[in-house]
């Protein structure tokens, strides 16, 4: 009886055939793994960009629509105490008294009321990057709304600019200014603002997001003291 013949093992250039072939999956499973791990990364980036600006946008939208005017008030005073003071150009494109702030403390030395303004500036760590910022006081004062202790928020990173225009539901049209402490719009709060912020996305083009806020006390604030009959 003949024993069966033995098989042959594979040669060195099988070997280096299927070698290469499985480089080659190996490459493409990793190529394609990196790839869905940079969408997945660049996808996160961007809700969380979107996220920055709608909740950014959110908060001034709030801020703006609790802007108020007072009349008791010495209103000849060179410092008003409240304010609504708009100008395209300047160090704070947009400044005024508000209803806005949160006391978080009791007794604290603090109010409701504060002084809000939004511009945009360098940013401190980043070289050529501007953010939109926030300032806000602790409380009014009589020295010039400078002059109050105030905190600095970032609301939206790497802008380009922001630009507020302001509805005259006298004229019903849309103004570049407003300032409540000069004759055009003396002690008169616009109806609604309209906030454009300008930045760049992902792949260097401008883009504008824009809304517009809503004021709920456009009439000047008096409280007149109760009289005794």
């Amino acid at each position: 009886m003949r024993r069966a013949r033995s098989q042959a093992g594979f040669t060195l250039l099988e070997m280096l055939i299927a070698l290469s072939i499985v480089a080659i999956m190996m490459t493409i499973m990793w190529s394609v793994t990196s790839q869905i791990g940079n969408d997945k990364r660049h996808v996160t980036d961007v809700a969380q960009r979107n996220h920055e600006i709608r909740v950014g946008l959110t908060r001034m939208v709030s801020e703006i629509s609790m802007a108020y005017l007072s009349g008791n008030e010495n209103t000849s005073a060179l410092e008003r105490r409240t304010f609504f003071i708009g100008k395209p150009s300047g160090e704070y494109p947009l400044r005024f008294s508000a209803f806005a702030r949160t006391v978080v403390w009791a007794d604290a030395n603090e109010s409701s009321q504060t002084y809000i303004a939004y511009y945009v500036d360098d940013d401190p760590f980043e070289r050529g990057q501007k953010n939109l910022l926030r300032r806000s006081s602790r409380r009014l004062g009589d020295e010039g709304w400078e002059q109050e202790k105030a905190e600095v928020d970032v609301l939206v990173r790497n802008v380009e600019e922001v630009e507020f225009e302001y509805w005259n539901w006298q004229d019903e049209q849309w103004d570049s200014d407003w300032d409540s402490t000069q004759d055009a719009n003396r002690n008169r709060l616009p109806s609604r603002v309209k906030i454009t912020v300008t930045l760049e996305n992902g792949r260097g083009e401008k883009v504008e997001h824009i809304t517009q806020s809503r004021l709920g006390m456009e009439e000047v604030i008096n409280f007149q003291p109760s009289q005794n009959n």
